[in-house]
């Protein structure tokens, strides 16, 4: 019972992995394309879209995904989404997945765009961040406050 203890107490203490916290920004074009329900499909279900974006700016690359959503009434809804995004943060190659989580109640909005742990591959292995976007005058904005190990 104590080994168990002492693994734990001794683990907390090691080395951990140096890493630094970083922040990139810029703009984003995004297309959503609704994708048709199957044949015989209630048609109550939230509505499936796949999406494409181009990324311009610190993270200059494409990112795909799927995306399911659904209005109640009110200004009520939201959506979840999966995406794969492929480019540089910054210079680093590879790629990494974002999970979106979108409410809206009554007409205000909450969002969380998080980098998937462990998602990361080739130079940006071991990324974690947030993404957020704003929307002003037809133009997409991002700012992804990010954390890589140090090379």
């Amino acid at each position: 019972m104590l080994a168990p203890m002492v693994a734990a107490i001794v683990l907390a203490f090691a080395p951990q992995e140096a890493s630094v916290s970083h922040q990139a920004s810029g703009t984003f074009n995004v297309s959503i394309t609704p994708v048709a329900p199957a044949d015989g499909a209630a048609t109550d279900l939230p509505g499936r879209m796949t999406l494409a974006k181009t990324f311009h700016g610190g993270l200059t690359g494409t990112g795909e995904g799927e995306m399911l959503g659904a209005m109640g009434p009110n200004q009520s809804g939201a959506y979840v989404a999966m995406e794969r995004v492929r480019g540089a943060l910054d210079g680093r190659d590879g790629t990494f997945l974002l999970v979106h989580r979108g409410v809206m109640d009554r007409g205000a909005q909450e969002l969380l765009i998080t980098v998937v742990p462990g998602s990361g591959t080739g130079a940006l292995e071991g990324l974690t961040g947030v993404f957020h976007l704003t929307i002003a005058d037809g133009e997409h904005r991002y700012v992804l406050d990010y954390t890589l190990p140090t090379e």
